[in-house]
């Protein structure tokens, strides 16, 4: 398994202190230390890197990642949230409403019906008509009747009537072109499809017809692939004496549960020992019980970053990480031949 490096290492900590947080900026740079060459090296850099998946489920994905600096870390969450492209429904066209909800409303909540369709099956949508390259078309038309033979005291809607509400599951795809083929493996659907977005009535009827195009979540909050995306430092908690036997309980209970656990010695006395520092939630309850003094510190580690992120459906959450790293390295290529465009171009206004 890739190594995270030494823990202890002081110059990657974030100190928490009672009332302040000291340390915070990053001193791996040249000129901080004295006969020390920090300049940026990219097998250092590949050497220090470390990717760690801790759980994967069908929804969410929790990793680790390690060796890098916080501007980095957060240029991939803000690339997770606001610039991985995802299909939404962007169009929506009313043939009949005849609900109590107003067709703006309902335009707005079919919008952020989050679609699991993979986005790069399409293309972005330009400024001639929709194609079936860019724009995927659902049909939603569901009418309420009564339904039959029901007892005259019965109270419940969804007994009295028939649809008397309508989900997401109720949008139907309608293949153009040759979505069909294209998409055979996995049609286009709701994430989720017990989503409400409708009641209705006796008599009351829906049919809309809805394109759904790509984009991204810096467009709208509609198209971002993901619920959540977080980062936190690592927490790391530092014993500087042993706690006494009878202080062991009470300091146990200073910290997050499974954080500290508390053990029996042979000559029946106790011992606390930190087991899982990453549950920690870094409340300083510690800090308040003048007991403890000097004898713990709470530290974060600087450069390694916990991920926790949540995918609307859009993406399987194992493969978002990737897809923004992905694009970051598009992004900084663009860069780079901007910048080397610019250099040419001083260098002929020289000559």
């Amino acid at each position: 398994m890739p190594s995270a490096g030494n823990l202890d290492d002081a110059r990657r900590h974030v100190r928490l202190h009672a009332e302040r947080v000291s340390d915070v900026s990053s001193t791996d740079y040249p000129g901080v230390y004295p006969n020390e060459d920090h300049s940026w090296d990219l097998s250092n850099f590949k050497k220090k890197l470390v990717v760690q998946i801790q759980r994967v489920s069908q929804k969410t994905i929790e990793l680790d990642l390690i060796g890098v600096d916080a501007s980095i870390a957060n240029a991939i969450r803000r690339i997770l949230i606001a610039e991985l492209p995802t299909v939404a429904i962007e169009n929506v066209y009313v043939w009949n409403n005849t609900s109590v909800i107003h067709d703006e409303v309902l335009a707005h909540r079919l919008g952020l019906i989050p679609l699991a369709v993979d986005p790069r099956q399409l293309h972005d949508r330009g400024s001639e008509d929709p194609t079936d390259h860019d724009t995927l078309v659902f049909k939603l038309d569901v009418a309420c009747k009564h339904r039959p033979k029901v007892s005259k005291t019965e109270t419940d809607p969804e007994k009295l009537y028939i649809n008397s509400s309508v989900y997401s599951r109720d949008l139907v795809w309608v293949p153009q072109g040759d979505q069909e083929e294209r998409f055979s493996k996995y049609p286009p659907k709701p994430a989720n499809g017990n989503i409400l977005l409708a009641k209705l009535r006796p008599g009351q009827t829906l049919d809309m017809e809805l394109h759904a195009q790509r984009g991204i979540g810096n467009t709208h909050a509609k198209w971002s692939p993901v619920a959540t995306a977080s980062y936190r430092l690592l927490p790391h908690i530092i014993l500087r004496q042993p706690i006494p036997s009878e202080l062991c309980d009470k300091f146990q209970s200073c910290f997050a549960k499974g954080v500290v656990e508390v053990r029996q010695k042979p000559n029946g006395e106790k011992e606390a020992a930190i087991v899982n520092p990453r549950k920690e939630t870094m409340s300083r309850e510690v800090y308040r019980h003048r007991e403890f003094d000097g004898m713990v510190e709470l530290t974060r580690i600087r450069d390694f970053f916990l991920f926790s992120i949540e995918s609307t459906g859009a993406y399987p959450p194992e493969d978002l990480f990737p897809e923004a790293v992905k694009l970051a390295r598009s992004k900084i290529r663009t860069l780079k031949k901007a910048a080397e465009g610019l250099a040419i171009s001083a260098d002929q206004e020289m000559s």
